[in-house]
């Protein structure tokens, strides 16, 4: 079986969850490469030294040009604060390496067009974006009766990914709290690519979005407990035209009793599918027969798109998303993904950009924005929008 030398661009929770994942590869019981993680760069000694029970790991160290530089590596994790997505991925198409970027890719939508624009100048190079959430077997089971065109025609889509965390005012500032780390998106950057992959691949294109931005929390301790600016939206409401029914997209930080909840409700003329990891096992499915509505609920178990040695009756968790998530990412680098669930390509990740750029515009102005489909018109020489 191939191998695949894999080095971690930021060793924080990310980071480490890819370690777990590279740990627990043995599960699947099916895929065309192992991968072995070789090398961690992270400018905190105390991250970097979470690493060292990693027996594999034959670089430990601050500075990423070792890892940009080492020809035995073949793909990079670049699990860094937004504010340093442009220029590490820029470093990275050009030292020519294969990534799995973090969302947003790219602070802003300028950033983004950037990256996507190096990357078209180089299309040896494999790129994609995380998005591990639609890897629940209740997502795919749902993106699956989606994609098969069994709800006719479609009358509307609501989507969600929800966190309350924030509830807690006292809790300490963090980079994701602060626009200039997180960009003036805020919550659009850290939770929207969750909500705006499935829509994308199913060709569910926003045209023009209303949004309903919040800053509900504007101060926040800092390291010492004095207060300090927290100047990023919390929630975000966009209400957006796919091209003829409602999509709603909702991104929360402040979502009173959810956890960590990604839900999508889908209806149309001839059906509809409801899905939410609050309830993982369940999948509910909508039909009319004998002249009768009904929402029936269907159970599912363990297993996802690539199968692995867990039971099928078992229980679904985030960890087993990641692991689902790179095992399609590390299958389609080698063109064995099948019909399965690709991860976010770097045009999506554009095109979220788009939308969340016009949804900026939407909060500042109170109208309807269009959605200019700019990643359409990306060539070697520009971006022209």
């Amino acid at each position: 079986m191939k191998r695949v030398r894999i080095g971690i661009v930021g060793g924080g929770l990310m980071g480490r969850e890819l370690a777990a994942v590279i740990g627990r590869w043995a599960a699947l019981e099916e895929h065309p490469v192992t991968p072995v993680l070789e090398a961690v760069c992270d400018p905190s000694e105390a991250a970097r030294r979470w690493f060292e029970r990693v027996p594999t790991v034959r670089t430990l160290t601050g500075d990423r040009r070792r890892l940009l530089e080492d020809p035995d590596l073949d793909v990079l994790y670049l699990a860094v604060p937004h504010h340093l997505h442009e220029e590490l991925y820029l470093e990275t198409i050009a030292a020519g390496k294969d990534f799995m970027g973090e969302k947003p890719f790219g602070i802003d939508l300028a950033a983004a067009r950037r990256i996507v624009a190096a990357l078209q100048e180089r299309p040896e190079l494999f790129a994609r974006c995380s998005s591990e959430m639609p890897y629940f077997p209740g997502a795919q089971l749902a993106y699956e009766h989606l994609r098969s065109g069994a709800l006719g025609q479609v009358i509307e889509v609501e989507h969600a990914f929800l966190h309350s965390s924030d509830l807690d005012r006292g809790k300490t500032i963090n980079w994701k709290r602060q626009a200039r780390y997180c960009g003036e998106i805020g919550v659009m950057g850290d939770l929207g690519m969750h909500v705006v992959h499935l829509p994308l691949r199913l060709g569910w294109r926003p045209r023009r979005v209303y949004a309903q931005l919040q800053d509900i929390v504007t101060e926040r301790p800092g390291p010492d407990g004095e207060p300090v600016p927290c100047d990023t939206w919390d929630n975000a409401t966009l209400h957006t035209d796919a091209g003829g029914f409602p999509l709603r997209l909702e991104t929360k930080r402040i979502a009173p009793g959810e956890t960590n909840t990604w839900r999508l409700r889908a209806v149309g003329m001839d059906g509809g599918v409801a899905f939410s990891t609050a309830r993982p096992k369940e999948v509910w499915r909508f039909a009319v027969r004998d002249g009768f509505q009904v929402w029936e609920r269907l159970e599912t178990g363990s297993q996802s798109a690539f199968k692995t040695v867990t039971g099928p009756i078992f229980e679904f968790g985030f960890a087993d998303a990641i692991l689902q998530m790179w095992a399609a990412f590390l299958a389609e680098r080698e063109a064995a993904l099948g019909d399965r669930l690709g991860c976010a390509t770097p045009e999506e990740a554009l095109a979220s950009h788009e939308l969340f750029a016009a949804a900026q515009e939407s909060a500042r102005t109170g109208a309807a924005v269009p959605i200019p489909e700019c990643h359409k018109l990306v060539t070697k020489s520009a971006i022209r929008c």
